[in-house]
């Protein structure tokens, strides 16, 4: 039997009850479909790893380009996706959830909403304004009964703002506005982590890895529920390509294709 979006909600609900899952970001179908085949139980978009592949940069993605994103990623795949929703495409509470109403029709079994407001000099959204921007996410997701999985996200640490009392403060308003995740991508120390995941318990914790350094079962001690790795896959891929089309372009050689991956063994995983 197919499976259905709401068999994926569910799947996607009891993977955040117990234990500690990679959910990795693959960055277009082809990604997805690799990170199914190699027995992960759940993906997550990336919304740089996305731009990059239609030559934008992170953060300068329409909605439309994201849902139809979205939509192909969910369909191509049989275990649940968690959508890199940025900002919900809006400043406002109302026309947040409008975006992520339609965002819960793409299919995706769970989506994150951030704090970040586009503006380096206040980078930052109100604290009154944040939560009631999760208000209106949730009243959305709701809307429906989709049973669609919210994570509140704190953009605190990457935009410079290292308090930690900052986003522990934010996750736990967050969590009381109707967020049922809480992910603040940047923290990295082990106090960091245990701080938020006992400052927002029993709520599970998503925790961003973008480099080497703390493994699953490091994470999985410190109680958190998710590791994911955002843009890191897009940047391995681009790394290999850049690699190998900048000795064709500056030395006329082509050496580094003798490291790409075997193309017999991509057509059997997509056959």
């Amino acid at each position: 039997m197919p499976v259905t979006s709401a068999d994926k909600r569910a799947a996607f609900r009891k993977l955040h009850e117990s234990g500690c899952f990679i959910i990795p970001n693959p960055y277009d179908v082809g990604s997805a479909r690799a990170l199914q085949q190699l027995g992960f139980k759940a993906l997550a978009s990336t919304s740089a790893g996305f731009a990059w592949t239609i030559a934008k940069a992170d953060n300068r993605v329409t909605v439309d380009d994201v849902c139809n994103h979205l939509t192909a990623i969910c369909a191509a795949v049989d275990i649940p996706v968690n959508a890199d929703f940025e900002d919900g495409f809006a400043h406002e509470p109302d026309k947040v959830g409008t975006n992520v109403a339609r965002a819960v029709k793409t299919g995706v079994a769970g989506l994150s909403i951030e704090d970040f407001t586009g503006d380096a000099a206040k980078p930052l959204f109100d604290r009154a304004l944040a939560v009631d921007r999760i208000k209106a996410a949730r009243e959305a997701i709701d809307a429906d009964k989709s049973g669609v999985l919210l994570t509140g996200r704190c953009e605190a640490f990457l935009r410079g703002q290292k308090d930690l009392n900052l986003v522990i403060d934010r996750l736990s308003a967050y969590a009381e506005a109707g967020a049922d995740c809480l992910y603040a991508p940047g923290i990295s120390t082990k106090e960091e982590i245990s701080a938020v995941v006992k400052a927002v318990h029993p709520k599970p914790v998503n925790l961003l890895i973008g480099a080497p350094g703390l493994s699953l079962g490091e994470v999985a001690e410190l109680g958190v529920r998710r590791i994911s790795v955002g843009g890191s896959l897009a940047r391995m891929a681009w790394a290999g390509f850049m690699k190998a089309a900048k000795e064709m372009a500056e030395k006329g050689t082509f050496s580094e294709l003798a490291n790409g991956y075997p193309g017999g063994e991509l057509n059997k995983m997509f056959r």
